[in-house]
């Protein structure tokens, strides 16, 4: 728990060159070839479920001083459904959030019952989180995930539900005869262990079994409808969504949602959709300005004309709709064509980190020790630095783009065919005090127990991708007597859990903290979907890479015993569900490094879930039912909420909202690859989310007078920062900067900002205001 076109992509900087876009069509190409007949109903879905860009403290780092304020790119709920015509289906969602949360399952499992009875259940559903720390928090049920939220909030539930709930109707009324098709490959260069020491402390046998010491294998399925051809992809790789540092305030996906984002632009811009269109020759209405706009003036001079008049208009008042139509990729979608959706979803990220360069000391600029992660001994100085380095924004563009480019690789060239029969299994299992029978040399067994959940010293030390604080440090088995003391005051754990926990020191004995409700949940849902010779494991954690290898191998191992020589491929999908942190190795757990400390359920805790996940797998081999297990509790009554409401938005004495504070300069010219920023009087952005809607927009002019869309809140060139002057005054601003992609079409542009005010007496009132028009060349 540190405790996340062919305008559009040189928002990022263009580094893919035109032999790669020609390769990737031609391989697409030849794809359409090899489609066979449909085997499964396919259909998938996509919501915005961007939270509350202000005052919420942001899930993942768990750093107090990390409250959003504004919106790097939105967060997106995306839904695949699988069915067989006459049988069973599955549904799985990918989350733009840092985890799933069971008080979010439950809910949505109640409103997907009242819709559809009984066909979607917490059986057949998961919901899995892609671990992005730059996120609203406070979603989640249980104390010790809410703590730096201020507790539960509102906002951020509702969102993440009412998203999820509309991304699977739409996956559901989606649904059409389609095939799947699967690929697997490495991908080298978007990883790293930020726990070597732990890891180098699994046996040197079982180490020398693998290449490398994280994960490489991304996994991906391609969903190819019979009439309109590809429509969706999702694909499974562990990397942390940590290349966002704890210190940014702007909500973002992190780099795995930016490959998503990379990949549906992609697809919509690169023609594959038309190559894939039908007979009927009905034409494809074009999403980017480079396709929009014709007869474009030549004249920089002409262009200077036009810009210089349309200067900046007072704010003036709005509708919600117009926020939503102004939305560039909804307000251009086909209405008889399913939108193209990838999910870039999480696996066994638990010790992986997307700081390829390395963690060092900031101070000296000397790589931090090795086995604590310390300079000088203290971990704040301990950082890992990302391929952008020292630019965050840059080191989740670089990283998000090889995802997305090995995903592009892998869609083009797969050809392997999901075949058979859709099944699950789904229980519920009582962590805090289950026996376990673990293997002993020389063929015995012997019984063991987990244990009620506990967090060790260091876990409060962080990671090389967010540092702690104080003097704690990785890998302690000891602990400080003044932290002890400290703890006491909370909950003192008994001989039994210390024992039990060994060689842990327990910092925060959670799961036997009660008041004023669980601090951390008992009761977990496993699960495993079958789609033919695919088996997807949702587990509701972060595995490391050697807890992820091992669960993998147990499950392939039995569903092999049950399977006709077909080629099965097993992937993790990591926080899915619920969360309830880490899952180490016993030897990696002996280290108490960050991740064996933030393992809840002690040194045992990855057998249970061998042993659980093997019967789940057995049953599903021989066609039986397992027992559901004890349900996990409903606390949405007893949440805790102690963030201030909005109680009123105001500007100064005869200005208006959207009027502009810091136009754009008169009669400027701007080149690409250069910032162009306006400042707005704005209001609170929790007044209303703007969801499927955008607080930014960069429009371009076409004719003399007609604004088209051109680039909203959801690129990743567009930043909506927002601020106001102090904590609790009622006066804002609202920040826009476009950071012109060198694909820009040449023209005639504004930047637009759109808001929702709050007045003392409650109403909402929706307002916009534009820049100044200004050119670029």
């Amino acid at each position: 728990m540190e405790l996340f076109t062919v305008v559009r992509f040189n928002c990022w900087r263009a580094c893919l060159f035109g032999w790669f876009w020609i390769a990737i069509l031609l391989l697409l190409h030849g794809s359409k070839e090899v489609l066979s007949d449909p085997n499964y109903l396919i259909g998938l879905g996509s919501y915005d479920i961007t939270g509350p860009a202000a005052d919420v403290n942001m899930m993942g780092y768990a750093n107090t001083e990390q409250i959003a304020s504004g919106i790097h790119f939105r967060l997106r709920a995306r839904s695949f459904i699988i069915a067989e015509p006459q049988g069973k289906r599955v549904v799985f969602v990918n989350l733009d959030a840092c985890m799933a949360s069971q008080i979010v399952a439950i809910k949505v499992l109640e409103r997907l019952k009242a819709r559809y009875g009984d066909l979607y259940t917490e059986k057949n559903v998961a919901i899995s989180g892609i671990h992005t720390h730059a996120g609203p928090g406070g979603y989640l049920q249980y104390v010790v995930y809410i703590v730096t939220s201020l507790g539960f909030v509102r906002q951020s539930f509702d969102v993440l539900v009412d998203g999820i709930e509309k991304s699977i109707i739409q996956a559901h009324e989606n649904l059409r005869p389609g095939s799947i098709f699967i690929n697997k490959g490495e991908l080298l260069d978007a990883g790293v262990n930020r726990s070597p020491s732990a890891y180098l402390n699994n046996p040197a046998e079982e180490r020398s079994r693998y290449k490398y010491e994280v994960d490489k294998e991304i996994t991906l399925l391609k969903f190819v409808d019979n009439q309109w051809g590809p429509v969706g992809s999702f694909n499974w790789f562990a990397t942390h969504g940590t290349s966002m540092s704890r210190t940014n305030s702007l909500i973002s996906g992190d780099n795995k949602g930016a490959a998503a984002r990379f990949m549906e632009d992609w697809f919509e811009q690169s023609g594959v959709r038309k190559m894939y269109s039908d007979e009927s020759g009905q034409k494809r209405i074009p999403r980017r300005v480079s396709d929009i706009i014709s007869n474009q003036p030549n004249n920089h001079h002409e262009l200077l004309e036009l810009a210089a008049s349309f200067q900046s208009p007072p704010g003036k008042p709005a509708t919600r709709t117009l926020s939503v139509a102004r939305r560039v990729r909804g307000a251009l979608r086909q209405a008889d064509k399913p939108a193209f959706v990838s999910a870039f979803c999480q696996s066994n990220c638990g010790d992986v980190s997307p700081n390829v360069l390395g963690a060092f000391c900031i101070d000296t600029g000397l790589p931090c020790d090795f086995n604590h992660s310390t300079c000088g001994g203290k971990n704040e100085l301990c950082y890992g630095r990302g391929p952008g380095y020292p630019d965050e924004f840059e080191s989740t563009r670089i990283i998000g783009e090889r995802q997305f480019k090995k995903a592009v690789d892998l869609f083009g060239k797969a050809s392997e065919t999901l075949k058979g029969k859709i099944d699950y299994r789904h229980a519920y299992i009582d962590f805090s005090q289950l026996e376990v029978k673990i293997s002993k040399q020389g063929g015995d067994a012997k019984v063991v127990k987990t244990c009620p959940a506990a967090m060790g010293f260091g876990f409060a030390a962080g990671t090389t991708d967010g540092p702690g604080a104080f003097d704690f440090k990785q890998g302690d088995d000891k602990g400080n007597p003044f932290w002890k003391l400290v703890r006491n005051v909370l909950k003192t754990p008994d001989k039994k859990q210390v024992d039990c926990q060994h060689p842990k020191p327990i910092l925060l004995d959670t799961g036997e903290m009660k008041q004023p409700y669980d601090w951390a949940p008992s009761i977990l849902p496993i699960q495993i979907l079958r789609i033919g010779q695919l088996a997807i494991l949702s587990v509701p954690g972060e595995f490391t890479t050697m807890a992820g290898r091992r669960l993998r191998d147990a499950v392939k191992t039995v569903l092999s015993s049950g399977s006709k020589g077909e080629n099965l491929h097993v992937v993790i999908a990591g926080l899915t569900n619920s969360y309830s942190q880490y899952v180490t190795t016993f030897e990696e757990y002996e280290v108490q490094r960050y991740e064996g400390a933030s393992t809840l359920y002690g040194p045992h805790t990855l057998s249970a879930y061998i042993q659980e996940f093997k019967k789940l797998a057995g049953a599903l081999i021989t066609n039986q039912p397992v027992e559901p297990g004890p349900q996990p509790p409903d606390l949405l009554d007893k949440q805790i909420s102690l963030l201030m409401p909005v109680m009123m938005d105001s500007t100064p004495r005869r200005a208006n909202f959207g009027d502009v504070i810091s136009d754009v300069l008169q009669n400027s010219t701007f080149k690409r690859g250069e910032i162009v920023t306006a400042v707005f009087w704005s209001a609170c952005p929790r007044n209303d989310l703007m969801t499927e809607g955008t607080f930014a927009l960069v429009e371009i002019l076409e004719g003399k007078d007609d604004w088209v869309p051109a680039y909203d809140d959801d690129d990743f060139c567009l930043r909506f920062i927002w601020s106001r002057p102090a904590k609790l005054s009622a006066r804002s601003k609202a920040t826009i900067e476009w950071r012109i992609p060198n694909s820009a079409t040449p023209g005639v542009y504004r930047i637009r900002h759109f808001g929702a005010s709050k007045s003392l007496f409650g109403s909402i009132r929706h307002f916009t205001g534009s820049s100044s028009a200004f050119v670029v060349a």
